[in-house]
């Protein structure tokens, strides 16, 4: 057995938590591609559907390979537990159907990826879980929307695709004084770059998806808490509502946490490089990088965060007909709405991401016609500063 090293620094447990040995003494971690498990006896059998005996069930809420990843994730977020997910919503929706029933309520920051402002108010709210959204870094707003019946506040910092900033030591004394939960979705940064638990926020969610993997191979997400919330409530959903992760995708993700700080210190290097590039280019209205001192919470970031991450957004001064002559022109990076590959992408965040939102809701998250959003991978910054001239002098 390798554990999990409290005394470890970040980039040990990333490498090394959560492991434990099969008889073969492997070095890697196995895949156990196994749908469910033997017992010894009946006996046994009872004494593990019950909860008497810890142990494997069935692969659908008990895998090793599974538990081997959330074990290392929550070592490395400082959580308690972790329960894996089939995909980053996955996890947002457990997270919901765990601790939520009708009547309930919801303050949510207006700039978060639009999915999940769909999940809040077109499925939520059907089972009678409504939904207030404020701006995000206006924290009497926050106060003001919380109501008796609210149970969780929910946010995305850096935001998607503004990369706007929260206090989120802030926020989470606005919602231990109403005894709310405070859950902050880490996606952009990862444990390499902020630990929201440390900052007083009570759950983390992940989309395994981006960073945590690396390379754009597999879907899954994650949930990080302490054992009475996520070990026995969220759990608990997980294993009769079965949005469950697969040991397959488990280990993918394993691989992707070995590499994690390396690949999020490159991201973030890269993207400053780019970011400061496009703020003095001509055609370019506005950057949005926190690592900028022209970002109004650049100090907020350089306090809170490791680094800034690897998401730059900008404005074209030309409207959306402008935005995709530059996205159409673009020769390296990748038009795809996904994030956090080693590739770069590029998006519309108005027609892809935050397409289905209505116009006023968009405009209410400060989402317009002119936006572009780029996530800075790991190819030379250089040759993506000359890739993004072209294509904007050509538009």
């Amino acid at each position: 057995m390798v554990g999990n090293g409290d005394e470890w620094r970040l980039d040990t447990r990333a490498v090394r938590a959560g492991q434990v040995r099969s008889s073969e003494m492997e070095q890697s971690e196995p895949i156990f591609a196994t749908s469910s498990f033997v017992f010894a006896n009946a006996a046994q059998a009872a004494a593990r559907f019950s909860g008497q005996e810890p142990g494997n069930i069935y692969s659908r809420f008990t895998n090793p390979t599974v538990r081997v990843f959330e074990e290392r994730l929550a070592a490395m977020e400082g959580g308690e537990r972790c329960v894996g997910t089939a995909s980053g919503m996955g996890a947002i929706l457990s997270t919901c159907l765990a601790l939520l029933k009708h009547g309930d309520h919801i303050v949510s920051s207006r700039a978060i990826f639009g999915t999940t402002v769909g999940l809040f108010n077109n499925l939520l709210s059907k089972f009678g879980v409504l939904t207030s959204f404020v701006p995000l870094a206006d924290y009497a707003a926050w106060e003001a929307a919380i109501r008796p019946e609210t149970r969780i506040l929910f946010l995305e910092t850096p935001s998607n695709p503004l990369t706007d900033i929260a206090d989120i030591e802030r926020l989470a004394g606005i919602a231990h004084r109403h005894g709310t939960l405070l859950v902050v979705d880490n996606c952009f940064c990862t444990p390499a770059l902020q630990l929201p638990l440390s900052l007083g926020a009570d759950l983390i969610i992940h989309s395994g998806t981006k960073y945590l993997d690396g390379q754009g191979r597999c879907v899954g997400g994650a949930i990080i808490g302490t054992k009475a919330v996520v070990g026995e409530a969220v759990f608990n959903c997980l294993r009769s509502g079965g949005a469950s992760m697969s040991p397959f995708n488990a280990w993918v993700f394993l691989k992707g946490l070995e590499t994690l700080g390396l690949r999020m210190r490159a991201h973030c290097e890269h993207a400053m490089k780019v970011a400061a590039h496009l703020e003095r280019h001509p055609r370019v209205s506005r950057v949005y990088y926190a690592g900028l001192s022209s970002h109004p919470q650049h100090a907020l970031a350089r306090r809170q965060q490791r680094g800034f991450g690897g998401i730059v957004s900008f404005d074209v001064p030309g409207g959306r007909e402008e935005a995709w002559r530059v996205i159409d022109r673009v020769r390296i990076f990748s038009i795809t709405a996904n994030l956090g590959d080693a590739k770069s992408t590029i998006t519309h965040p108005a027609t892809t991401t935050h397409g289905r939102l209505s116009v006023e809701e968009r405009a209410e998250a400060g989402i317009g016609e002119s936006l572009i959003r780029l996530s800075v991978g790991l190819e030379d910054p250089d040759d993506l500063c000359r890739d993004l001239d072209r294509a904007l002098d050509a538009a």
